[in-house]
C-alpha cells in the first residue's frame, strides 16, 4: 500500500435522504476512527431531488460524486467503488438502516483472510410486505444463485480491492456481488449485523426493482452454470429437440407408408417440423452466444479462470 493510499474506503449511495446523510456521515466518521487506520468516505448522490447533495457538500472529510441523474443504485456503487483508493472497500446503505459501528466486524473477517464479507440483517426492522418479498427473492437466490449467503440484498459489505479489478455492475448487480467473486475463486462469508427501522424519507424497494433483481438473478443462474460452455446449453437442448422432431417425423413417415394413414388431419408433422427448426436455431445460437462468450474474455484480456498467486520456490 503506498503512502498515501488509505486503509479504508467506504462508500455510500445516496438518493434523497437529506434526513439522513449529516447523521450518516457522523457515525461513519465515528466507526472509521475507532479502527485507527487511514481511510476516505465516499459518499454517490445518485441524482436526489431534494437537499441530499446541499447537506452532504457540507460535510468533511468527504469525497462527493455527484449523478446528472438518477441512474440506479448499482451504478452509485460502481462509480463510488472505481473511486475508491482504499486497500479495503467497504459498502453501506445511505437509510441508517446499517450500522457503522459494524464495520470492524466485518474487517476482522477480512484480516482472517477473506476476500469478500457480507452482512446478514439476522434480525431486521423493515415493514412486513417487504421482508416477506425479501425472503421469497432469498429462497429463488438458494435455489439459482448458491452463494452461500444469507442475506444477499444487504448492502453492508466488505471487499479486498482486488475483487474490483475486472468487475463492472450493471442492473440490479449490487446484491449478487458476492456470488460473482465467489464464481472467480475469492473467498467469501457473512456475519451478523444490527438493522434498524427507517427513520428519514422513503424506501425506494418497490415491485420494479423486484422484476429487475428476479431477471439479474436469472442472469446470474446462467453466467454460474454455462457462462465459459453456453454450446452445452442451448446446443444440447437444440440437439435434443431435433432429435424428438426427428423421431416423430419418422415415425409419422412409417405409419403413412406403410399403414397408409391419413396425416392431412394430425399434428403431429407440423410439431415434428417445429422441433427440428427450433432444435436447429438453438445450437446456432449455442454457437453464436460462444462465440460471443470468447470474444468478451479476449476483449478484456482474461480468460476463464482466475489467479490468486504465483510463486517460484
Amino acid at each position: 500500500m503506498s503512502e498515501n493510499q488509505p486503509y479504508l474506503s467506504i462508500v455510500v449511495p445516496l438518493y434523497n435522504e437529506e434526513g439522513n446523510v449529516k447523521e450518516l456521515h457522523r457515525k461513519i466518521d465515528e466507526a472509521a476512527r475507532s479502527i485507527g487506520r487511514s481511510f476516505e468516505i465516499i459518499f454517490v448522490d445518485d441524482g436526489s431531488c431534494d437537499k441530499t447533495l446541499e447537506e452532504a457538500s457540507s460535510l468533511s472529510p468527504l469525497k462527493l460524486i455527484a449523478f446528472r441523474k438518477n441512474f440506479g443504485q448499482t451504478a452509485a456503487f460502481d462509480a463510488g467503488i472505481k473511486a475508491a483508493r482504499g486497500e479495503i472497500i467497504v459498502t453501506l446503505d445511505g437509510d441508517l438502516q446499517n450500522d457503522p459501528a459494524d464495520i470492524p466486524l466485518l474487517l476482522e473477517k477480512i484480516n482472517a483472510g477473506y476476500d469478500v464479507v457480507s452482512g446478514w440483517r439476522f434480525k431486521r426492522s423493515d415493514p412486513f410486505m417487504k421482508r416477506f418479498f425479501s425472503r421469497g427473492a432469498n429462497l429463488l437466490r438458494k435455489i439459482l444463485v448458491q452463494d452461500g449467503i444469507h442475506d444477499s440484498g444487504c448492502s453492508l459489505k466488505a471487499y479486498r480491492r482486488e475483487c474490483f479489478r475486472e468487475l463492472d455492475l450493471f442492473g440490479e448487480m449490487h446484491r449478487f456481488m458476492p456470488a460473482l467473486l465467489a464464481f472467480d475463486g475469492f473467498r467469501v462469508t457473512e456475519v451478523k449485523v444490527s438493522h434498524y427501522p427507517r427513520r428519514h424519507g422513503k424506501t425506494k424497494y418497490n415491485w420494479k426493482r423486484a422484476i429487475k433483481g428476479f431477471v439479474d438473478m436469472l442472469f446470474i443462474w446462467f453466467w454460474r452454470k454455462y457462462s465459459y460452455r453456453a454450446i452445452h446449453l442451448f446446443g444440447g437442448a437444440g440437439i435434443l429437440l431435433g432429435f424428438i422432431g426427428s423421431m416423430i417425423l419418422v415415425w409419422m413417415f412409417v405409419e403413412k407408408m406403410f399403414y397408409g394413414l391419413s396425416l392431412a388431419e394430425r399434428i403431429w408433422p407440423l410439431v415434428g417440423t417445429l422441433f427440428v427448426l427450433v432444435g436447429v436455431q438453438l445450437f446456432i445460437f449455442g454457437i453464436l452466444v460462444d462465440i460471443a462468450v470468447r470474444t468478451y474474455y479476449h476483449t478484456r484480456r482474461r480468460m476463464n479462470y482466475s489467479i490468486r498467486e504465483t510463486r517460484e520456490l
